[in-house]
């Protein structure tokens, strides 16, 4: 197979016969695979072909090295198109022809509905419209900061190490976060960046013009793109325009480019062109034959049917490329005097300012997106420190969700910080989605559970542990104190996988040992994912607590301790994903749980913990101590007073239940 890269000025007459060949069988692929499926997405995928086949005849990307450092990444937004995709690699070279027409949509098959990185040369799974330019922002400004000087803005700064393609459809030009990536890609010169547009004019529930119109080429230059128009039907006029967006040679070369094809639903079967039904629905058997006829291709649908019908039982799970951040200076640990009254926040703005010290000297290793609140989640300090590693995405969290896990995937260890609400229950679908494509982004979020100043309860986010327990790998960490958060932060900064964690707003004391003459977390604490911590022992009851009620929790063993001689149990639940299995049974033996966290209590810690003893059999009293109903604005110790979250309510609750027995 040929590879151009984009050198010639035009296609020769071999060159054109040849694409044309290829467009010939890579439709009838596209017909084959979904008809033998039963289902699938046909004519989006036939329009879109030749764009596809261009792509992979000049983007430096092999079939003998599709994860090579220096490879041009081709992101496929309109995910649903993956026969078109997986028949395009297919006659390149990348996968296995007959097993992408064979197991299309099987179960087990990693050729699935939607393009899956299992397949070489996807570079990220896609499906939910509108996120692909978003995780190719990421992957354009991690070229852009291999090459960039640590101490100056990127804006400031030119060059790439390699470009950057997302194709897309027309349909998904509805979604907001297609403005989000475009203004931040054009913010930060992100000039290797490609937009295909596939304008065939038709989505699932038909013409786009009836179901939300709009000017799509409006849209890209109103947010600083060039955009060329083109025939995405015309070889010679398809290839100059990819050709001149990838050489730079538009109106303005420091800028992305998009580029606009022009395309007909179902493109090269009379039968399909420009019906929208051809969107998701795949021919009959009769139907396909006849589409092959005319094609001029080779009818191998009895042939592929019997080996369908053949195949044995799939797997559940195919393994995904896995790509890990580097390893990185960590530096000495911090230590906050327990009398010291400070803010976890200020202790993880400490650490990232570290970090951009030890590592980002020479090259940029550590990045920090923020979402307007650099200081709300102290990121001053890092930004003056690094300018270029510094992403500031704006209010557009959706966006840098993406985008920040898409780079975490490009040889960075990537922070994204934001208030609770926005970077997790605003943008879960985001994240959901950096699980699934195996991101190592580092989720850090402040003006977490309700304390968030007096902002209320659209401002409290109360469901965060929830969330992303939903997901299968999001690891979860919430730090008891500066000291613990200091530790915490220096362990995951370059730990592979997602990791989250939150902390509150306000300022507080660090824990004490128990003579109150030291900090708990001392200088060779070491925080370990999935153990829990004693703070307190007692075996007259037990109370696991997480983040701020770690405090409350050892004045009210304390006050316990002074009303009625009994001694509590004080347990720092920190990881809750990993989760310290073992010392939620000890904990049972005391005969009396109580469970104390800023968070809604069916969701968080006190529906793990309901599970884990449920899990194991055990019958032990448990309480569970949260937010079970919508909070108010207040200042959060009279959150915490109102919802019996303090020292004197968590102890009164002991008492109670201890006098009962």
């Amino acid at each position: 197979m040929f590879q151009l890269g984009f050198q010639p000025p035009a296609l020769s007459d071999e060159h054109l016969d040849s694409l044309e060949q290829l467009r010939r069988r890579s439709t009838a692929d596209i017909l084959t695979m979904t008809t033998l499926a039963g289902c699938g997405h046909p004519g989006g995928s036939m329009s879109t072909l030749q764009a596809l086949l261009l792509l992979y005849a000049n983007c430096r990307i092999e079939p003998s090295a599709p994860l090579a450092e220096n490879r041009d990444r081709i992101f496929v937004s309109h995910g649903h198109i993956s026969p078109g995709v997986y028949a395009a690699l297919a006659n390149f070279g990348f996968c296995d022809r007959d097993e992408a027409l064979v197991t299309f949509r099987n179960f087990g098959s990693v050729f699935g509905g939607h393009i899956e990185m299992g397949v070489p040369g996807v570079e990220w799974n896609t499906g939910n419209l509108g996120q692909g330019l978003s995780a190719a922002v990421g992957a354009a400004l991690g070229a852009r900061l291999e090459s960039a000087n640590p101490s100056l803005d990127l804006r400031e700064q030119e060059g790439s190490s390699y470009k950057v393609v997302c194709c897309m459809g027309d349909g998904e030009q509805q979604k907001g976060q297609l403005s989000e990536a475009r203004r931040l890609a054009v913010k930060y010169g992100c000039s290797n960046l490609i937009g295909i547009v596939d304008l065939n004019r038709l989505q699932i529930g038909g013409e786009i013009a009836d179901i939300m119109p709009h000017d799509i080429p409006a849209d890209w230059a109103a947010d600083g793109w060039n955009v060329v128009q083109t025939d995405g039907h015309d070889w010679q006029a398809l290839y100059g325009a990819l050709r001149a967006a990838y050489r730079g040679e538009v109106e303005h070369p420091g800028r992305p480019t998009v580029v606009i094809a022009e395309t007909i639903m179902g493109r090269g079967v009379p039968e399909m062109e420009g019906k929208a039904k051809w969107h998701g629905q795949s021919l009959k058997l009769e139907q396909a034959r006849e589409a092959l006829d005319h094609l001029g291709e080779p009818d191998r649908l009895g042939e592929l049917m019997e080996r369908r019908g053949a195949l044995p039982p799939g797997e559940v799970n195919h393994p995904f490329p896995t790509l890990a951040p580097p390893k990185l200076k960590i530096g000495p640990a911090i230590v906050y005097p327990h009398d010291q009254v400070t803010d976890c926040r200020s202790a993880y703005g400490a650490v990232m300012k570290e970090l951009a010290v030890e590592n980002n000297n020479d090259r940029v290793r550590v990045v920090a997106f923020s979402a307007d609140l650099e200081g709300s989640v102290k990121l001053g300090g890092f930004h003056n420190t690094s300018p270029a590693a510094f992403i500031e995405g704006g209010i557009q969290e959706h966006n840098s969700a993406t985008a920040s896990g898409r780079l975490s995937r490009e040889g960075y260890s990537v922070f994204f910080s934001t208030f609770g609400m926005f970077g997790v229950t605003e943008v879960f679908n985001q994240q959901r989605l950096n699980c699934f494509n195996k991101a190592n982004l580092k989720l850090v979020c402040t003006h977490c559970g309700t304390d968030v100043g007096e902002d209320g309860p659209t401002h409290q986010a109360i469901d965060y542990v929830g969330l992303l327990r939903s997901t299968y790998s999001w690891e979860i960490f919430v730090p008891a104190d500066p000291n613990q958060c200091d530790r915490m932060i220096r362990a995951i900064a370059d730990r592979p996988g997602n990791q989250f964690v939150g902390m509150g707003r306000s300022k507080m004391n660090s824990l004490s040992t128990a003579d109150g003459s030291a900090p708990f977390y001392g200088a060779d604490y070491e925080f370990v994912p999935g153990r829990a911590e004693l703070i307190r022992d007692g075996d007259d009851g037990a109370i696991l607590a997480v983040g701020p009620m770690v405090l409350e929790a050892q004045q009210a063993h304390d006050l316990i301790l002074q009303r009625t001689g009994k001694r509590i149990r004080v347990v720092n639940m920190a990881s809750l994903r990993p989760f310290d299995r073992d010392a939620i049974l000890a904990a049972a033996t005391t005969g009396f749980v109580l469970t104390a966290e800023d968070h809604h209590p069916d969701t968080g810690l006190g529906g793990l913990v309901s599970m884990v003893l449920a899990d194991a059999g055990i019958a032990t009293r448990l309480e569970r101590a949260g937010v079970d109903r919508w909070a108010m604005s207040g200042k959060p110790a009279e959150i915490r007073r109102a919802y019996r979250l303090d020292a004197e309510g968590l102890a009164d609750r002991v008492v109670k239940a201890l006098s009962s027995n």
